[in-house]
């Protein structure tokens, strides 16, 4: 279980888009406290005034949620997963 994805702060990551060109999006560590959830807010990468696409919120047992309406099931596995292997042992 992911337990320490407090560690990232901010990353780029290569998403597969089902409806639309592949792309890289940035993915940012909410620092608000939410109560044992960590959240990661999700925009476009290289866009001047970048689009909010949603967050990815962890629980204190490594359970996710796609908070969002622009995602689709699997865009947010391929990010949820992305910030679960990007994660540093503590």
């Amino acid at each position: 279980m992911i337990n320490n994805t407090h560690t990232i702060s901010e990353a780029k990551a290569w998403i597969k888009r089902k409806n639309g060109p592949d792309e890289v999006v940035r993915v940012v560590l909410d620092t608000t406290d939410h109560d044992a959830v960590t959240c990661y807010d999700i925009y476009t990468a290289f866009a001047e005034n970048p689009d909010y696409l949603g967050r990815i919120l962890f629980d204190a047992q490594g359970y996710w949620i796609y908070d969002g309406e622009t995602l689709t099931i699997a865009e947010q596995e391929q990010l949820a997963k992305f910030i679960i292997n990007y994660v540093e042992p503590v």
